[in-house]
């Protein structure tokens, strides 16, 4: 039923002109409807308000399986919005439920909304479940070691420092270009918090070249406007 509803008012609203640009965007990894941002969220929040569905007191983990089956990126972005929306809801159960849509339509556009947005949020509900992420940052597939490594970008003063510079060590070598860029990215957004720190490691630890450059941006920022 939700699932028929969403799918219909997005298919009313697409628009050829946009989905081949977008398509290409994003390499031609999935489909689109030709629907972008602005408007799509017009949209999910007429669908919110039509059926209440994030007032439920519990996660529609099947009717959002539904609608992430459908193979349009739009309704993949829905599902991420509406997750992180229910947050307060989240159950020690649900781990696997945020698994699945991390390794399942996985490209960075989903993964990097899920981690801080979701995976990160449950991490702090459910502390004693870090061991996932343990596993997740030394797994097979790399967009759990993505999410593990950028699941506190969003955690600031709350960053669990020596977990997320173990995480960097252990895929420092990793020759993928997502994880190279995910080690950078959660350094530099940690290097706003605790730059001393950030500097400290990257200066004693053998990342990669793209790693180093992106974890070091914001601070060599800081040093230029300082005049250093």
């Amino acid at each position: 039923m939700l699932k028929e509803k969403l799918e219909a008012m997005f298919r009313e609203h697409k628009n050829e002109a946009n989905r081949e640009a977008m398509e290409n965007y994003m390499k031609n990894h999935f489909h689109f409807l030709g629907i972008k941002s602005p408007e799509r969220k017009v949209l999910t929040r007429e669908f919110l308000n039509e059926t209440g569905i994030h007032k439920r007191n519990e996660l529609p983990v099947d009717d959002l399986k539904q609608i992430w089956s459908l193979p349009e990126r739009e309704f993949h972005y829905t599902v991420i919005e509406i997750t992180a929306r229910m947050k307060k809801v989240y159950e020690k159960h649900h781990l696997a439920f945020f698994r699945h849509l991390t390794v399942t339509n996985s490209w960075w556009d989903s993964v990097d909304g899920i981690a801080p947005n979701v995976i990160g949020v449950y991490f702090q509900k459910y502390p004693e479940q870090l061991g996932y992420a343990d596993d997740w940052a030394q797994d097979d597939n790399k967009w759990l070691r993505r999410t593990a490594i950028l699941y506190q970008l969003k955690y600031k003063k709350k960053t669990d420092e020596e977990r997320l510079f173990r995480y960097c060590r252990l895929n420092r070598e990793h020759p993928d270009f997502f994880i190279r860029k995910g080690i950078g990215w959660a350094l530099r957004e940690y290097s706003k918090t605790n730059p001393g720190a950030v500097e400290a490691f990257i200066e004693k630890t053998e990342l990669s070249n793209l790693s180093e450059r992106e974890g070091l941006k914001h601070i060599q920022r800081q040093k230029q406007q300082k005049g250093v």
